[in-house]
């Protein structure tokens, strides 16, 4: 299944278009994005029943985040192995997370406000949770993921290292956080731990990987981070 935000309302992504979830259901489940998360398996057991007959056309631009006000934002730094040594970074035992405030979210098309002169840009596999997992052990972690979506973890590095490294300060600016262009379902995907991940400027690739070269793969971090904290339906890492 892929779900989307589009023109601010929930929908169903096929080949042919978009329903829309709202209308779809009878108003069984309703137009916000946000509320999928909070009645995740009722809406899975719905869209397989879902046909593309009443589709609407697609419009890029009407593309908002797929999760569009999660209530955290777990963000995991130095992640990737090959980035790591990139940076002369010792890789971490334990995660090292921090967080995107959720007002920097924004959608995959949306042009962006640089703050300064040291702005900077980074790919990111992004974990959308669909179950409340709290205390979740490593092997069931991927029972509480709604789907998978990509975003960038935009950074105005001036801002990030002034003052002590306010991390999540440097992270957030409006839009700081783009994510789309929807969600895609883990049964989707051939293996959702192996996935690819790429960045590109002005047709240049700046960035390419596998999410294989991840320290801390999703099913870790899940346990790790709930151990700690309950993640609520709609959060994101």
């Amino acid at each position: 299944m892929k779900l989307a935000n589009h023109r601010g309302r929930l929908v169903l992504v096929f080949d042919e278009g978009v329903v829309d979830v709202h209308d779809a259901s009878g108003g069984r489940f309703g137009p916000e994005p946000g509320a999928a998360y909070e009645e995740w398996d009722a809406l899975r057991a719905w869209a397989d029943t879902v046909e593309t007959a009443d589709v609407a056309p697609l419009d890029q631009s009407a593309l908002g985040a797929p999760s569009p006000a999660p209530r955290q934002v777990f963000a995991i730094g130095l992640n990737y192995a090959k980035h790591a040594a990139e940076s002369g970074m010792t890789l971490p035992d334990i995660p090292a997370v921090f967080t995107k405030y959720p007002a920097s979210l924004g959608g995959p098309f949306e042009p962006i406000e640089l703050s300064g002169e040291m702005v900077d840009w980074e790919v990111e596999l992004v974990v959308v949770i669909g179950h409340l997992a709290d205390r979740v052990a490593e092997a069931d972690a991927w029972d509480h993921v709604a789907g998978l979506t990509v975003g960038q973890d935009i950074s105005d590095r001036h801002v990030q290292f002034a003052a002590g490294a306010q991390f999540s300060l440097g992270k957030s600016f409006r839009g700081y956080g783009p994510t789309g262009p929807w969600l895609v379902t883990p049964d989707e995907l051939d293996d959702p731990d192996d996935l690819a991940l790429g960045c590109s400027i002005d047709g240049e690739t700046v960035q390419e990987d596998r999410t294989t070269d991840l320290v801390f793969g999703i099913a870790r971090l899940i346990a790790e981070i709930s151990a700690v904290v309950p993640m609520l339906p709609g959060d994101l890492i």
